[in-house]
């Protein structure tokens, strides 16, 4: 089993920042969804910004979500970025 999303940022671009619980962070990117059925709905940006993290995926408010698998599997590993304090 791939591990769960721990935090998720959505961007602007359509893309999700993604840390997972094993403290990997990946980049997925939406845009390839925002032509199918449920997922229309996030070609709206503020609804799309209004993604959230519950039981390990990202879940938005109308009851659209992404298979975890799908987000680990499918998303671009990055370094994780520094915040200065």
């Amino acid at each position: 089993m791939n591990p769960r999303v721990k935090e998720v940022f959505p961007k602007k671009d359509h893309t999700l920042l993604l840390v997972f619980k094993n403290g990997e962070t990946k980049l997925y990117d939406c845009k390839p969804l925002l032509d199918f059925g449920v997922f229309q709905e996030l070609n709206d940006l503020n609804y799309f910004l209004m993604a959230k993290v519950e039981h390990g995926t990202v879940v938005w408010p109308h009851e659209q979500d992404i298979c975890p698998d799908t987000l680990y599997l499918e998303g671009k590993k990055i370094k994780k970025e520094c915040n200065a304090v």
